[in-house]
């Protein structure tokens, strides 16, 4: 049965207030993109009304197309804007913020996925703003293991991949090209580079997955040392996208969250509005790393 009314738990504010419009300029002049704004998040008023935005790198063109998700599909024809990396370490000079999410498009059509991209532009952010911690949410790069080195190698504090749904609806739900175990497996190869980078992945509700398959998806992300572990809704950005089956209530996502603890995430974010990158989530992932690292130096 596809879902069309939406239930009065997933109503929210319009975008507005001073922080909002003073972002959204000024990554307008510098020609940056938000997955905030593509992707049509339904936090952004709180998010930008709070200083924090996910940028989203190497354009606003997929080279795949998933469907449940609101970018743009196309050909990117291997362009790149080579001051991205420079105007966006600028830009979050500029925010004063503490925590930051990088993520961007599939680009199938560079040879390295864009993982030396990612990698300029966390060195810059992190050489503009020392104090802030940066999360890059990175696409698969088809498992290619130089490619995750490269990303690795710039030390980001978290690097998140999402597997966006269970196994049995992965064909359905993403781009051929985008395979559940391959997606694993990219979680898996960033812990062996680095265990000191923390993982993060993400579950969207809503599509037609049963309860067991929904918990066999979680301990395989835990399988793979995955750290933190986002649950939201599903919600069709249009007509040509994936209709809802369900709108999951509260008490669901809630019992998602206990479920999740139990197997020993560092961090459960489970609720109708939230996202793979969501602000309230990020204050305590902060804590977690920073209380880590205070750990090592008293070791």
């Amino acid at each position: 049965m596809h879902m069309e009314s939406k239930p009065e738990w997933l109503t929210v504010l319009p975008a507005g207030g001073e922080n909002y419009h003073r972002l959204k300029q000024l990554f307008g002049e510098l020609n940056l993109h938000t997955v905030c704004e593509e992707a049509h998040c339904p936090n952004v008023r709180e998010c930008w009304g709070g200083g924090t935005a996910t940028l989203m790198l190497m354009g606003d063109v997929c080279s795949r197309a998933c469907r449940f998700c609101m970018v743009t599909p196309g050909k990117p024809d291997g362009k790149l804007d080579e001051l991205e990396p420079e105007n966006v370490a600028f830009a979050l000079s500029q925010m004063g913020l503490t925590y930051v999410v990088l993520t961007s498009v599939d680009r199938d059509d560079l040879p390295d996925g864009g993982a030396s991209h990612f990698a300029k532009t966390i060195r810059l952010v992190k050489e503009r703003s020392p104090g802030m911690l940066v999360e890059v949410l990175i696409p698969d790069f088809q498992d290619d293991l130089e490619a995750l080195r490269v990303v690795a190698e710039a030390r980001p504090d978290v690097v998140a991949h999402n597997i966006e749904t269970t196994l049995s609806l992965t064909p359905r739900v993403r781009d051929p090209r985008a395979n559940y175990w391959q997606s694993l497996s990219v979680l898996r190869n960033v812990k062996k580079l680095n265990r000191r980078i923390h993982t993060k992945s993400s579950i969207m509700l809503g599509l037609g997955e049963d309860e067991e398959e929904v918990s066999l998806a979680m301990k395989h992300l835990r399988d793979v040392g995955v750290d933190f572990l986002t649950i939201g809704q599903y919600l069709r950005p249009s007509k040509r996208h994936l209709p809802v089956e369900e709108y999951v209530t509260p008490e669901t996502f809630e019992k998602y969250r206990h479920i999740g603890e139990k197997m020993g995430f560092k961090y459960v974010a489970s609720g109708p509005l939230v996202r793979s990158s969501y602000k309230a989530g990020e204050y305590f992932i902060k804590s977690v790393i920073e209380r880590e690292d205070n750990r090592r130096i008293l070791e």
